[in-house]
């Protein structure tokens, strides 16, 4: 097992999609007194990592007037040129970018639509990854893969280059650990308003 203090994660959250089924930009929604960007953020800054970056479509100046409110630095924000090619793009856009510190380790692809999951959720998959520091690690929710995903460095880095189209496409023949959790937010994405009136019921007011 990899010490605690040699896994150097760095985060990514993917902020760049269109939200065409929400009808409006979901990282800008209301969650818990701030964004759901702006909830992410602070999520995140609060778990072990050593770099947070957010990936943002090319040209969003509401997305990137949202960031400057949240104070959120503009050399940590990766541009996506291409955003309606997929989810996968962004990680590519983030696997391409040569901003990342030396030192990393591991990069945990955050989706930014679950801004519910506690920190101990994520905490216990960021656990998980330092013991088994070679392989992807994902958690499960009655047996499905969900997010974060965790890659290793030499994992991320050839996502760069991968013609795959989709996330799940690029691993599919990597090996991988899977944490079974049993937290039912895990199954939750903010994919629509009734998703988002769902989540803010149960979860905004925790």
């Amino acid at each position: 097992m990899m010490p605690a203090n040699a896994h150097r994660l760095a985060v990514v959250i993917l902020a760049a999609g269109r939200s065409r089924r929400m009808g409006q930009p979901k990282m800008l929604l209301p969650w818990r007194g701030t964004s759901v960007l702006g909830h992410l953020l602070m999520t995140w800054k609060d778990l072990p990592q050593a770099q947070l970056a957010v990936v943002v479509a090319q040209g969003d100046s509401m997305l990137a007037g949202e960031l400057d409110r949240l104070k959120f630095p503009a050399e940590h924000r990766i541009e996506n040129p291409l955003p309606d090619q997929g989810m996968f793009s962004s990680v590519q856009c983030a696997a391409r970018w040569g901003n990342w510190r030396a030192e990393l380790t591991h990069w945990a692809i955050v989706l930014g639509d679950q801004p519910h999951l506690p920190g101990a959720t994520l905490a216990a998959v960021i656990s998980w990854s330092v013991r088994h520091p070679t392989l992807v690690c994902q958690p499960t929710f009655q047996s499905h893969r969900r997010h974060p995903v965790i890659l290793p460095r030499a994992v991320f880095l050839t996502a760069a280059s991968s013609g795959a189209e989709t996330l799940r496409d690029f691993l599919a023949d990597i090996p991988a650990s899977y944490c079974a959790l049993e937290d039912p937010g895990l199954g939750l994405d903010l994919d629509s308003p009734e998703d988002y009136r769902a989540a803010v019921r149960r979860y905004s007011a925790g």
